[in-house]
């Protein structure tokens, strides 16, 4: 409302120029979500059958349910308590170990792909981005890493090992072949919502070669995703990554801005009114005991 460089009327005026009754933009937008939300699906599907067959439309339940319940919890943490409602109490902790598999594999493919993105930015920019100092990178390596044997030590001192065994037993557990279709479906997911927001660069006019685009897209979600926030407001974060991202080749912010709102709306906006459909018709059935 008050950003000199952004103005309300200008952002309404370059929706109305390039999305609103555009049917042909909207409808690949449109088929961008479907496949990203298919293969998310198909993946959690492909995971909990490991201890449990659902169906794809009970999949699909778990997943919009989940996800609109995250949109108001910090890095999706209530993903996991919805998740967790669906099955019987002792399949609770697999249930839990399996979500975090999904997220991490998720999150490794992002790595993966922002690296190279990243790689690029610092070989061919000059960038002022004190997050990412060495002397700031090598302290939180080191905390980090402390923190995960330190851990691991305190646990398996104070429980024996027990628990840690039989988390690394359930881990090993899970089939190669279920961990490759995990990690593919993680990646198609990502080249799908990778090349929504290159195709709305195309859609708001901006000229830019795809490869130098996609590197940049690429080291925007791995910065965003870095980034403590609720997902109600995932859009804010990845606005403020994907100006600073683009600026370094001169593109215009209100564009960026615009496009980044536009891509929530149809992978978080839109899904999460599905999903909130399925969490005010959820009947979680209690134990009488």
């Amino acid at each position: 409302m008050h950003n000199k460089n952004i103005a309300l009327a200008d952002f309404i005026l370059q929706l109305k120029d390039n999305l609103f009754f555009n049917y042909k933009t909207l409808i690949v937008l449109f088929v961008f979500t479907f496949l990203n939300w298919f293969f998310e699906i198909l993946k959690w599907k492909n995971l909990i059958t490991a201890i449990d067959k659902i169906s794809f439309s009970e999949s699909l339940k778990q997943s919009f349910g989940s996800l609109t319940a995250s949109l108001f919890t910090p890095n999706r943490v209530g993903e996991y308590g919805v998740k967790l409602l669906y099955f019987k109490k002792e399949l609770r902790k697999k249930v839990l170990l399996l979500n975090l598999v999904s997220n991490v594999s998720q999150m490794i493919v992002t790595l993966l792909f922002g690296v190279v993105g990243l790689i690029y930015m610092f070989n061919n920019n000059t960038i002022d981005f004190p997050l990412l100092k060495l002397k700031k990178v090598i302290y939180y390596f080191v905390v980090l890493l402390i923190s995960i044997f330190g851990g691991k030590y305190f646990i398996s001192k104070k429980t024996n090992g027990v628990y840690l065994k039989k988390i690394n037993i359930f881990i090993k557990s899970i089939t190669l072949i279920r961990v490759i279709k995990t990690i593919v479906y993680s990646i198609f997911r990502y080249l799908i919502f990778s090349h929504q927001f290159y195709y709305l660069l195309l859609v708001f006019g901006v000229e830019i070669d795809y490869f130098i685009a996609m590197k940049l897209i690429f080291a925007m979600y791995l910065i965003a995703s870095v980034i403590p926030s609720l997902p109600m407001f995932d859009w804010l974060i990845k606005g403020t990554v994907a100006v600073f991202v683009f600026s370094t080749i001169k593109i215009d912010q209100l564009t960026i801005v615009t496009i980044t709102i536009i891509t929530w709306l149809f992978n978080f906006g839109i899904p999460s009114i599905i999903g909130s459909y399925f969490v005010l018709n959820f009947k979680h059935k209690l134990n009488k005991k």
